[in-house]
C-alpha cells in the first residue's frame, strides 16, 4: 500500500486535494483514509502545543495512525504541514511513503487565508488575538529538498493538481511493496 505525506503551508490545499483524490480512488474501488492534522489535533494530539518537540510528536502520532491503516491495505493521505525536513526524511525511509509538496507562495496564502489564520499571525505582538509560532510567519518551514511530487497550487487549477496527484498515486500503488 501507499502513504502520501503531504507537506505545505497552511492553506496550500492539502486537505482539499486529499478529499478530491480520495473521491477518485474510492470510485475505482480503493480503500482510502485521510489522516488530517487539523482533525487529529482535536483528538489524539489535543495535548500537544506548537513547540518544535510537540510538532515532531504530532507528526509521529499521525504517522503511527497511518501505519495502522497501511497494515489494513488502505491508501493513506496524511494531510499535515510537517515543516521539518529531517522528520519528513525519517518518515520517507519507509518504502511505502511518498512525499508530496504543495508549493504555494506566502503572498498567495495570505491573500487566500481561508481560515483567517495568516491575518491573526500577522497581528502586532501586543494584540491578544495574535497567533504565535505560526509556520511560515513566526515559525520555520523548511521547503522539501527531495519531494517525490511537487504541486504548484498557486499557479495551477485545483483540478490539474488533483489529476497529477491521482496519477502519481496510481503509479506508486503498483510500485510499492511492503
Amino acid at each position: 500500500m501507499l502513504l502520501i505525506q503531504f507537506t505545505g503551508l497552511s492553506g496550500s490545499g492539502k486537505t482539499t486535494l486529499a478529499k478530491n483524490v480520495e473521491h477518485l480512488l474510492v470510485k475505482q474501488g480503493h480503500k482510502v483514509e485521510i489522516v488530517d492534522g487539523d482533525i487529529y489535533r482535536k483528538t489524539i494530539c489535543k495535548d500537544l502545543g506548537f513547540s518544535k518537540e510537540d510538532r515532531y510528536e504530532n507528526v509521529r502520532r499521525l504517522f503511527n495512525v497511518g501505519q495502522d491503516f497501511i497494515q489494513s491495505k488502505v491508501i493513506v493521505l496524511m494531510s499535515v504541514i510537517n515543516p521539518y525536513e529531517d522528520l519528513r526524511n525519517e518518515i520517507s525511509r519507509h518504502n511505502f511513503v511518498r512525499t508530496v509538496y504543495l508549493d504555494c507562495s506566502l503572498d498567495n496564502l495570505i491573500k487566500r487565508d481561508p481560515k483567517g489564520l495568516y491575518k491573526k499571525a500577522l497581528l502586532p505582538d501586543t494584540d491578544s488575538n495574535k497567533i504565535n509560532n505560526f509556520t511560515g510567519i513566526s515559525d520555520v518551514y523548511e521547503v522539501p529538498l527531495k519531494a517525490d511530487l511537487t504541486l504548484k497550487t498557486d499557479s495551477e487549477e485545483v483540478s490539474v493538481s488533483t489529476h497529477k496527484l491521482y496519477s502519481f498515486i496510481l503509479e506508486n500503488i503498483s510500485n510499492t511493496v511492503q
